[in-house]
């Protein structure tokens, strides 16, 4: 496989490290990357799901990406030529991806080379909020937010799907009716998912909220999926929902963070009232 990536090569255990510390110059940038990596350092980059292309070839790591079902380019110093060199690998080695995330610059930018030999994405999101929380949530926590048991994984899947559909515009079941389950099923086994039950259009006992800790590293936890029932939306139910989720996070000696769309201004609003901060823009393209 290495002859195919000219201007990249492929990172070896022995390199895992040296990534790592890339991703530490931004962490919130490289969270989706560095998650991957310190999975790679626990149980070996065969059982992680895909590969890390670095670059240069040759010499000193200043770069890389996280190829899997997604693509996420880590390039801290901003290296000019590690866009082409890595849009020619991927085209080299024909990836099919779900979508392509991370700093906006990296994710844009490599999209322009890819954008003529690449089937035409679902969407493009060119401007995405990168935020943390540094500090004490500035809201109350909502104290009936808690981790889902696995005994839920039926009633949170249903809102996992409408989070997923109302936000990329297509049912994840039809793409991964098997996967897609197991996945929702391994972030409640995992402690990653959280809800809040309580009364929805006059039925007792509805979850009414849910996000998940995605993306964990030792520095930082990133939020994801945030879901409040459509019936309870506009109520103020998220913020302090959020800051249960974020207090967590944070209890665990973590950063806590997210990315939003520019577009959802409800969705910004909530995470301002918090106390999260924009640090930076992320993009994603959606196949």
């Amino acid at each position: 496989m290495r002859q195919l990536f000219t201007g990249l090569r492929l990172l070896r255990e022995e390199d895992l490290a040296e990534a790592l510390k890339l991703c530490r110059v931004d962490p919130a940038a490289s969270i989706l990357a560095a998650a991957r990596i310190e999975g790679a350092l626990r149980s070996g980059l065969r059982d992680g799901g895909g590969m890390l292309l670095g670059y240069p070839r040759f010499g000193e790591l200043q770069a890389f990406a996280w190829v899997g079902s997604n693509i996420v380019p880590v390039n801290p110093f901003g290296l000019a030529d590690f866009r082409p060199a890595l849009a020619d690998g991927l085209s080299r080695h024909g990836t099919a991806v779900s979508s392509i995330v991370g700093a906006s610059d990296e994710v844009l930018g490599l999209w322009r080379m890819l954008v003529d030999d690449w089937p035409a994405p679902r969407d493009i999101r060119p401007v995405q909020y990168s935020m943390v929380l540094r500090g004490a949530p500035r809201v109350m926590p909502d104290t009936t937010v808690r981790l889902a048991e696995p005994s839920e994984h039926g009633e949170l899947l249903p809102a996992c799907v409408a989070m997923f559909t109302e936000e990329v515009g297509y049912s994840p079941l039809k793409a991964a009716p098997h996967s897609y389950p197991e996945r929702v099923r391994w972030l409640i086994d995992s402690g990653s998912a959280w809800i809040s039950r309580g009364e929805v259009d006059g039925r007792s006992n509805e979850i009414r909220f849910k996000t998940e800790v995605g993306a964990t590293t030792s520095e930082m936890g990133q939020l994801q999926g945030v879901w409040v029932h459509p019936s309870l939306r506009g109520r103020g139910l998220a913020a302090p929902a959020i800051a249960a989720v974020a207090a967590s996070v944070a209890s665990q000696g973590r950063t806590p963070s997210l990315y939003v769309n520019d577009f959802n201004a409800p969705a910004i609003a909530a995470y301002e009232r918090v106390g999260f901060e924009r640090v930076g823009t992320y993009a994603t393209i959606l196949f």
